[in-house]
C-alpha cells in the first residue's frame, strides 16, 4: 500500500484488531450454541482444550514474528517458506475463502436477530434477509475504496462500542447467578458419564474455533507494524482479553436458565439471555450491541481478507492483478473478488436449512487449514534450530512445545469437526487452484512439483467426493 500508511500501526492500535476480528457473531451465539451441546463441566473442558490450542497458535504467531520478520502477512508466508509454493497457496486461499465465509455468517445472523421483529428476515437466509445483506454488503464494499486507512479509524471506534454491551450483560447476568440452578445444569442435564461428556465436548469443538478466528489479525498486518515485537504482544494480550469474556458468556448463562431452555433460545442467544433476566429490554439491548460488533467485524474482515489476497499476489501465489491499488491506496481487485465470493455465499444460504450452523463450521474448517500449516512452520523451524543458534537451549525447547501442541491442536479440531467438512473444503480447493496456476504460467514456471501435483489431486478426489454426496444426500447443508 501506499507508503502514507506503512509502519504506523501501534501496539495497542493492533490488540484492537485482534479484539475487533475476534469479536464478532460468535460471541453473542454462545449460550445457545453450548446449551444445545452440553452443561458446565462440559463447556469448562471445551474451553480448556479450544483456550490451550488457541494460546499455544498465539505462542506460535508471537515467536515467528520476532524470528522470522521479513515474513510479512505470517499467515500464509510461513506456509509458503516452510513447505513449498502450493502448500502457501492452500494457506492463503484456505485463510481467504475462510474469512469470506465468516462474513456471510455475520450477514446471516444480523438478519436473523431482526427476524425477531421483521418475520419476513426469519432465521437470516430468506430472499429478502439476503437481498438486504447485499445492500449492506456493497454499502461497506464502497466505504472501503474510499481508504484503508479510514475504515481503519472506524474499526477502533466500533471495537469499543461492542465490547461495552459484553461487558454489561457479563454484570447483569453475573447479579442475577444462582448457584443451585447452575449446579442443576452442570452435568448437561444427565448424570456424569465421561464418554458422554467427551461427545458434548466434541459438539463445540468448531464453535470454540471459529470464535477465536482473527488471533492472526496483527500478524496479517505487520507490515504495518511501528516495533514487529508488538505483533506478538498484541496478539496474545488480544487473546487472553476475548478468552475471558467467551468463557464468562457461556457460563453465566447456566446460572439462570435451564439448559433446554438455553438450547432452545434462537441466535443470537445472549439476547434470550439477558430477556430472561430484565425483560424486553435487555434482548433490544444485546440485539443492537450485535448487529454493531457484527458490521465491525465484518469490517476488519474485510480488511483482513483484501489484505491476503494482495498480499498473496506479492508472493506470486496469485496472479499479480491482485496486487493492485487504487489512487486511495486499497487492493480494489482483491477487494471486488472478496465481496463478489460473499455475494456468491450469501446467494448460497437461500438454500441451506441450517445457514448460520453450516457458514460458522465451514469457515472453522477452511480457517484450520492455514492454522495448522502455520503451527507446522514453527514447529519446523525450531526442530531445525533455524535462529536459534544464539539463543540458550531452553527457549528454544519452549518454543519447539508451543509449536507441537498448537499442531496437535489444529489436528485434533480438523479430525473432530467431520470429515463431510473436509471435502466441502475441497470443493472450494479444486476450483481455487486455477488463481494458483495462471500465477504460475504468469512467471512461465512449472506449476506443481511432483508431491504438489499429489496433493492437488488428492484435493481434486475429495472435491469428487464431496460433490457426490451433496448429490446423493449423504452429506446436507
Amino acid at each position: 500500500m501506499s507508503a502514507a500508511t506503512e509502519h504506523n500501526l501501534t501496539r495497542t492500535t493492533m490488540m484492537g484488531m485482534v479484539v475487533g476480528s475476534m469479536v464478532g457473531a460468535g460471541i453473542f451465539s454462545l449460550p445457545a450454541t453450548f446449551g444445545n451441546a452440553t452443561g458446565p463441566f462440559g463447556a469448562l473442558i471445551a474451553w480448556a482444550i479450544a483456550g490451550t490450542g488457541m494460546l499455544m497458535l498465539a505462542f506460535v504467531f508471537q515467536f515467528l514474528a520476532v524470528r522470522k520478520p521479513h515474513l510479512e502477512a505470517g499467515i500464509f508466508t510461513y506456509a509458503k517458506e516452510g513447505f513449498g509454493n502450493y502448500i502457501g497457496f492452500m494457506a492463503a486461499f484456505g485463510f481467504w475463502a475462510g474469512s469470506c465465509l465468516g462474513n456471510t455468517t455475520y450477514f446471516v445472523l444480523i438478519k436473523s436477530t431482526l427476524g425477531a421483529a421483521i418475520p419476513a428476515f426469519g432465521e437470516g437466509n430468506t430472499i429478502p434477509a439476503v437481498a438486504v445483506s447485499s445492500v449492506i454488503l456493497w454499502s461497506i464494499h464502497f466505504m472501503i475504496l474510499r481508504g484503508v486507512k479510514q475504515a481503519a479509524s472506524i474499526n477502533k471506534i466500533v471495537t469499543v462500542a461492542k465490547i461495552i454491551p459484553i461487558i454489561i450483560f457479563i454484570v447483569i447476568v453475573a447479579f442475577a447467578f444462582q448457584k443451585d440452578l447452575f449446579a442443576t445444569n452442570f452435568w448437561g442435564g444427565s448424570e456424569y458419564s465421561f464418554s458422554d461428556v467427551m461427545s458434548q465436548v466434541r459438539k463445540t469443538m468448531l464453535v470454540t474455533v471459529f470464535v477465536f478466528i482473527g488471533v492472526e489479525g496483527a500478524s496479517v498486518f505487520s507490515r504495518y507494524a511501528k516495533n514487529r515485537a508488538d505483533v506478538g504482544w498484541a496478539t496474545v494480550m488480544g487473546f487472553l482479553g476475548v478468552l475471558c469474556l467467551m468463557i464468562l458468556v457461556t457460563l453465566l448463562p447456566y446460572g439462570v436458565m435451564l439448559r433446554p431452555e438455553i438450547a432452545d433460545l434462537r441466535q443470537p442467544s445472549m439476547a434470550g439471555v439477558l430477556q430472561a433476566v430484565v425483560g424486553t429490554w435487555g434482548a433490544v439491548f444485546v440485539s443492537a450491541g450485535l448487529i454493531i460488533s457484527v458490521l465491525g467485524a465484518y469490517l476488519a474482515w474485510t480488511l483482513l481478507c483484501a489484505e491476503a489476497l494482495f498480499t498473496a499476489s506479492k508472493y506470486d501465489l496469485v496472479p499479480k492483478v491482485f496486487g493492485h491499488e487504487n489512487k486511495n491506496g486499497v487492493p480494489s481487485v482483491a477487494l471486488w473478488l472478496t465481496n463478489g465470493l460473499v455475494q456468491t455465499f450469501l446467494i448460497l444460504t437461500i438454500f441451506a436449512q441450517y445457514a448460520f450452523d453450516l457458514t460458522l463450521e465451514m469457515t472453522s474448517s477452511m480457517t484450520l487449514i492455514p492454522y495448522l500449516l502455520v503451527a507446522s512452520y514453527g514447529f519446523k523451524l525450531a526442530y531445525s534450530n533455524e535462529t536459534y543458534e544464539s539463543d540458550p537451549r531452553r527457549l528454544r525447547n519452549r518454543e519447539l512445545t508451543f509449536a507441537l501442541i498448537a499442531t496437535i491442536y489444529a489436528i485434533f479440531m480438523i479430525i473432530a469437526g467431520g470429515l463431510e467438512y473436509v471435502l466441502l473444503a475441497c470443493i472450494l480447493f479444486a476450483p481455487g487452484t486455477i488463481l494458483f496456476i495462471l500465477a504460475r504460467r504468469e512467471l512461465k514456471l512449472s506449476t506443481f512439483k511432483t508431491a504438489e501435483l499429489l496433493l492437488f489431486g488428492l484435493v481434486i478426489l475429495g472435491a469428487l467426493v464431496g460433490i457426490y454426496g451433496l448429490a446423493t444426500g449423504a452429506i446436507t447443508l
